[in-house]
């Protein structure tokens, strides 16, 4: 029931019907008046008014710059009351050279940059139509779009623009509606128009041949977009991610021998002065380690931001961590959705040029129908005066006998047999058209418009026709705005095996005491006999020594098991290449090792084989077995490999297949083989069994798996090696004393290493100082097992052997291999 009052009635209703009717009323105004651009211009209503508006003030390109406030204002007042800000807000952003593809405002004063700044007020900045602006505006007075009142119905504004580009895809657009948004990137001219060109000469291209000619999107920034998955199910769908990354290069610095990295291009949309911040917080906080100097040099001839590093880290490491953290990796999702026939629809890449092409075919024929009007009027103007100067004389006889104007043009309709027009342009006609020269324009003039004509009927009975203005006007505009691409697209190298990029070959790897690493090709180093002095291998910090060294390839896995009883793995080519004496690139900064956390023991892998178990030892004697498989697994924090006790380090890992026998070799000289079967399996996490019982004084030194064949061969701290026969060696219980591996005094100095090796092996001998001897174990004497050994490396008075490691190549022919050499 209604309730009377003075106003009038007042309906009772119910809130919920009221509040479901308003929010659907605000929702669709939203998505069709202001949000959603539209499929055939490419532009929301506020984008279309303010041209629109630039158009009616005049302000073409070839007309100074007016204050952007009397734009504003206009265009609030007569078409968009929703406040100066959101104007200004969209003609600064039409006007922003790395916010639009092809702006469409040309500016003058602060418009911001792409660091974040504002712009200035708009009673500060002047603007005018840019060139491309004009042709979002061709032709608009020529009927080509239609008109619709106002908000206050005082003129009309256009429904859409006659847009003789794709402007959608071109600039693309951006917009948050209620319930649904829109997300289009931008793309290269030429590449639109040509599309748009192929699809007119064959309407049967699909998406997979359009791209042919639209390669991706091309951003006004620049970047490189990182395959091309993103877009095609962009295209293919309307909805995609596109992941783009900052342009940089690695480059040496000559002056200082470090490395920069230099960014000249980053991603869409982002802000360069809060993505330089973002790495300046990183350095701070210590989640990027490497970084020394950090510069924005950019200017007016374009971005560059500098990045300098530190001499021990790898380039590629650290700008992989900046793609990672920061906003030089950047996702772009896409989502096309637009307007079609005021109802907003998800668009693949061939539907938003369809559109175009059907909203181009409706302008051109209502233009050329217009335009034919309009010469069919003036034709029939002149056929008019061609009559009255045929008959000149009785025309001026029937005007002078007139009563007046409106007269002597009845008398002319019934005379002659006029229409009112051409009665009234004969009664307006000036005596110089009886003229022989204004009567030969007269005849020429209806002879061209006679073509016109005829030409205008033409292009309305053939759809051809109309095809080819459009093909035409395209190829104009391509040619006058036209540009290369600035956005690059490559493979998306973190979608793919990067191993198909890298070769295998073999290669040596290098880690210090002190947690320096380095990889080098293996014929870095030549073989020579014993009793060389030894090449320089690396240049070692005081007091620091190559504590482990190995051959492996490119492609293979390699374990680093540390102090703190956990395992982080690499890829042998993720490791830094150095020169023969660089110290290498710090651990920490290729691991994630918490403070105090040492690497201990390293070893490489080709894969998580489950045939193969993973043998550890202690210092301490402690042994465990574990299935290889269990540590197939990548934690940036590192996986627990084994507990251990207090005070006890690792000092071996091996890989075994659950058959063999192990050595372990104490640093006093003592060893013990046992069978593998005595170690049970146990899991990732168990801490062991004991494999030798130890004297107070003595410790561990190395550990190895023996199998059918070969020898054992063992070296001292100063230099002394054999090799010995490992039947000599018998078969005991685990967790025994052990035998003599090894008679030690004072000149051979303890054990330090042990390892079962072939004949036909090499040998790599390191001291601590960081001298390196390759040569051939068939060098070394075979002896027993309580002999002495032959010296094979002359070590100094400061230097002593801290490791030897058999090099596992096969078929490679050694260098120098006739004569004894020594090399400094």
């Amino acid at each position: 029931m209604s309730v009377e009052t003075e106003g009038g009635k007042v309906l009772p209703v119910e809130i919920a019907d009221e509040m479901k009717k308003s929010f659907i009323d605000y929702s669709m105004s939203v998505i069709v008046s202001r949000a959603l651009p539209d499929v055939r211009d490419g532009l929301k209503p506020v984008h279309r008014r303010i041209l629109y508006t630039l158009h009616e003030l005049g302000l073409t390109p070839n007309k100074p710059y007016s204050k952007s406030a009397r734009l504003v204002g206009d265009c609030m007042g007569k078409f968009h009351p929703h406040g100066d800000s959101s104007i200004y807000d969209a003609v600064v952003r039409m006007d922003q050279d790395f916010a639009s593809r092809y702006p469409l405002i040309d500016g003058h004063g602060n418009f911001g940059s792409i660091d974040g700044d504002s712009a200035a007020a708009m009673r500060y900045t002047e603007l005018r139509m840019a060139k491309m602006a004009t042709y979002m505006l061709a032709d608009i007075d020529k009927d080509t779009v239609d008109f619709t009142p106002n908000y206050d119905e005082k003129q009309d504004e256009p429904t859409v623009l006659p847009a003789k580009f794709p402007n959608l895809l071109v600039n693309g657009s951006s917009g948050i509606a209620v319930g649904m948004a829109t997300n289009i990137p931008p793309h290269n001219l030429s590449e639109v128009i040509e599309a748009t060109i192929a699809l007119l000469d064959n309407p049967e291209l699909s998406v997979s041949d359009l791209m042919n000619y639209i390669k991706g999107p091309d951003y006004p920034t620049g970047g490189t977009i990182m395959g091309y998955e993103g877009i095609r199910s962009a295209y293919e769908t309307g909805r995609g991610s596109i992941k783009t990354r900052a342009k940089a290069i690695i480059e040496n610095m000559e002056k200082s021998g470090k490395t920069r990295i230099l960014v000249t291009e980053i991603p869409f949309m982002v802000n360069k002065a809060r993505m330089i911040e973002k790495i300046a917080d990183l350095v701070r906080d210590k989640k990027l380690d490497g970084i020394t100097d950090l510069r924005d040099e950019s200017d007016r001839s374009g971005m560059r931001i500098v990045i300098e590093l530190r001499r021990d880290v790898n380039p590629q490491v650290i700008l992989n961590q900046l793609y990672k953290h920061t906003q030089m990796e950047e996702t772009f999702g896409v989502n096309m959705l637009a307007l079609v026939n005021g109802q907003p629809r998800v668009l693949t890449l061939k539907d938003m040029i369809h559109y175009f092409i059907l909203h181009q075919k409706d302008v051109i024929v209502r233009r050329t129908r217009f335009e034919l009007n309009k010469a069919e009027a003036e034709a029939h103007i002149i056929e008019g005066l061609r009559i009255a100067l045929d008959h000149i004389d009785e025309v001026i006889e029937t005007i002078r006998s007139s009563a007046d104007e409106a007269n002597a043009r009845e008398n002319l309709i019934l005379r002659f047999g006029l229409s009112e027009k051409q009665a009234q342009a004969i009664v307006d006609m000036r005596l110089k058209r009886l003229t022989g020269l204004e009567r030969d324009k007269l005849e020429n003039q209806y002879k061209e418009l006679m073509n016109t004509i005829d030409y205008l009927k033409s292009v309305l009975a053939s759809d051809s026709m109309v095809i080819d203005i459009i093909k035409s006007e395209l190829g104009e505009i391509n040619h006058k705005f036209g540009d290369p691409r600035r956005t690059r697209i490559t493979i998306d190298v973190s979608k793919m095996d990067i191993e198909d990029l890298i070769a295998e070959e073999d290669v040596v790897v290098t880690v210090t005491h002190y947690g320096y690493i380095k990889r080098l090709p293996l014929n870095t180093y030549k073989s020579q006999n014993r009793g060389g002095k030894g090449v320089h291998g690396m240049a070692t910090k005081e007091r620091d020594f190559v504590e482990h060294l190995f051959t492996t390839t490119t492609h293979h896995y390699i374990l680093f098991f540390t102090s703190q009883g956990k395992v982080y793995r690499l890829k042998a080519h993720e490791i830094p290449e150095a020169s023969r004496t660089g110290k290498g690139t710090a651990v920490i900064n290729l691991l994630n090792l918490a403070q105090h956390e040492m690497v201990t023991a390293v070893m490489a892998i080709k894969d998580y084989s489950s045939d193969f178990f993973l043998i550890t030892a202690t210092k301490n004697g402690i042994m465990k077995k574990t299935a290889l498989q269990e540590y197939d697994s990548s934690r940036r924090d590192g996986l627990i490999a084994l507990t251990l006790d207090e005070g006890d380090e690792l000092i071996g890992v091996k890989l075994t297949q659950g058959l063999d026998d192990i050595f372990l070799a104490t640093r006093n000289g003592k060893a013990i083989r046992f069978a593998e079967s005595d170690v049970r399996y146990m899991g990732r996490t168990a801490r062991g069994v004991k494999g030798i019982t130890l004297d107070e004084d003595d410790v561990v030194v190395g550990m190895d798996v023996i199998g059918d064949d070969g020898e054992l061969l063992t070296m001292s701290e100063n230099g002394f090696a054999k090799r010995t026969n490992l039947k000599e060696f018998r078969v005991q219980t685990r967790g025994g004393k052990g035998i003599i591996v090894m008679k030690l005094n004072a000149k051979t100095g303890t054990l330090v290493g042990i390892k079962v090796v072939q004949v036909e092996d090499e040998l790599m001998v390191i001291t601590n100082n960081g001298v390196m001897l390759r040569l051939q174990v068939s060098s070394i004497s075979n002896q027993g097992r309580s002999a002495h050994g032959v010296m094979t490396m002359r070590t100094g008075e400061s230097s002593v052997v801290a490791i030897a490691k058999v090099l596992m190549k096969e078929d490679e022919e050694t260098e120098e291999s006739g004569e004894s050499e020594n090399e400094e």
